[in-house]
């Protein structure tokens, strides 16, 4: 047996380090493949930062936010994200589904913060960094509940944010100038809003340059208002008095100082279908992969009110409405997010409230909280809410009433023939001097005061007055006089009597004849 066929030599060197060369290159190949297979599965991660709002009105909004108008997602034991939004700052995400509800197109981190407290400020500095902040949007929450404290909240959000972006490092505060400079150089005023702002065509190389007023007080990310609940708007018109002039000078406000931050506006409801995902989308560059959805203006309908980024300008906010002074507006706002604040622990505030558009804001949409009382109630010019008295001083207003009813009767004095000149009127006595005219009024109002008697109508009043004329021996026809006689009298006095106790009782429809 020939032992040296089964012995097989050592590899060279120079072919064991070829072999393992080889398994190297195997395995970065692998390597480099499932990272690509990874990043082609990883989810575009986005951050929503939600500043206003209650812990209630957080969780419409992002409800409103997941709802998708006319279509169901396909899973239906898809649980909805935990919401953590109870305390400081809170957490929850959405995942971003296509248009046939099985693809998603990104996540979105959210942040809320209900306060503006100074001491909330280092919870957001690490939200943003060089590498969030190409991908975050700023929302600031405001409810239909309380229009007139709006202005007042986004003033102390946006002077919050100053704070915050201040203290950033140099590379984030640089990373935030570019986005700005790129927004302000997106497509302006041509066609509809695409999503992500992006122009196509020939659009593409078109910039119109900036107007009065518009993104003066960049903050350095996209901002987003969004006012909830906007099916409020007819409880204000009903119970408050509003009018369209509040409603259009409210929209009027809100977009001339939102246009000084390049943010846009959205009017939101539980009830109505609204565009908030698109608008969010949109602004965040999350396009649909079968369908993309325009982003179109609405400021005729007044409770789907929606303004995209870069479309607003003073031009298209003074033809709303006219009277409404834009450029003092402007300037104004800009006087009041530059005030030195005295930060406390407490919602950020000015030691000294000047006289700038705040006030001005307030003075025309005034909080109900804050009216003094009925006086500035009777000087409304609304005039729809009045003064009622408690329900003690009505009842005893009912007690004296029934008191004098009660003197009358023990008198037998009957009320229409009292010769005491005093009368009893809405609880109180007055003197029938004085009343006169109105109780005219009301006896034309009432008519006369009729019986049937035998089927014939009678006029009690009228019967009254000939009686009376009779007994004085007065009769109709000037022609024709006659003289009472002592018979004729007792008649006359009888059927005054049955008729006066007609009118007592309030009438009757078979009356029994008056004893001899």
């Amino acid at each position: 047996m020939n032992r040296s066929r089964n012995f097989q030599p050592f590899p060279s060197p120079a072919k064991a380090s070829k072999t393992v060369h080889d398994g190297e290159t195997k395995e970065n190949m692998w390597s480099s493949l499932l990272d690509n297979v990874a990043s082609g599965k990883r989810l575009p991660e986005k951050t929503v930062i939600v500043l206003g709002g209650d812990a209630e009105t957080q969780r419409e909004f992002l409800g409103t936010l997941a709802s998708d108008s006319g279509k169901k997602s396909h899973d239906r034991h898809r649980k909805p994200p935990p919401i953590a939004n109870e305390f400081a700052l809170g957490y929850t995400y959405h995942d971003v589904l296509d248009a046939d509800q099985e693809d998603t197109l990104g996540r979105l981190s959210i942040y809320t913060l209900s306060e503006p407290l100074i001491s909330y400020a280092p919870l957001l500095r690490p939200l943003l960094s060089t590498h969030t902040v190409p991908d975050s949007l700023l929302v600031i929450l405001l409810d239909w509940c309380e229009p007139w404290n709006w202005v007042r909240q986004i003033r102390d959000w946006i002077q919050l944010l100053k704070e915050v972006m201040t203290s950033l490092d140099d590379p984030t505060k640089y990373a935030m100038e570019e986005i700005m400079q790129e927004w302000q150089q997106r497509k302006r005023g041509i066609g509809a809003y695409n999503g992500g702002g992006n122009s196509t065509g020939n659009e593409a190389n078109v910039f119109i340059p900036l107007g009065p007023g518009e993104w003066d007080e960049a903050l350095g990310l996209p901002l987003c208002v969004v006012c909830h609940n906007s099916d409020r708007m007819d409880i204000l018109e009903s119970e408050r008095g509003w009018r369209e002039e509040e409603f259009d000078y409210v929209l009027q406000f809100l977009r001339t100082i939102l246009l000084k931050h390049g943010a846009s506006l959205i009017y939101t409801s539980n009830s109505v279908p609204n565009f908030l995902p698109t608008l969010i989308n949109a602004t965040l560059e999350i396009q649909s992969l079968i369908k993309r959805q325009p982003l179109k203006h609405n400021v005729i309908e007044r409770d789907k009110v929606l303004i995209p980024p870069n479309w607003d300008s003073w031009g298209k906010i003074r033809v709303m409405r006219e009277g409404f002074d834009v450029e003092a507006v402007a300037n104004g706002w800009s006087v009041d997010v530059k005030l030195s604040r005295d930060y406390v622990e407490g919602p950020v505030s000015s030691t000294k409230e000047p006289e700038d558009q705040l006030s001005a804001y307030e003075d025309v949409i005034v909080n109900p909280k804050k009216s003094s009382g009925p006086e500035d109630v009777r000087s409304s010019k609304n005039g729809l809410e009045i003064e009622t008295m408690s329900m003690q001083e009505f009842l005893a207003g009912q007690l004296e009433v029934m008191e004098n009813l009660k003197a009358q009767e023990e008198r037998g004095i009957d009320e229409k023939d009292d010769k005491s000149g005093s009368t009893i009127t809405y609880g109180k006595v007055e003197d029938k001097s004085g009343d006169i005219e109105e109780r005219s009024r009301v006896n034309e109002h009432i008519g006369p005061v009729q019986f049937n008697m035998g089927g014939i109508q009678v006029d009690a009043e009228d019967m009254l007055k000939r009686l009376k004329d009779r007994e004085r021996g007065e009769t109709p026809d000037p022609e024709a006089p006659a003289t009472p006689t002592p018979e004729g009298k007792s008649q006359n006095e009888a059927l005054a009597n049955f008729f006066a106790g007609l009118m007592k009782r309030g009438g009757s429809n078979s009356p029994r004849p008056p004893a001899a």
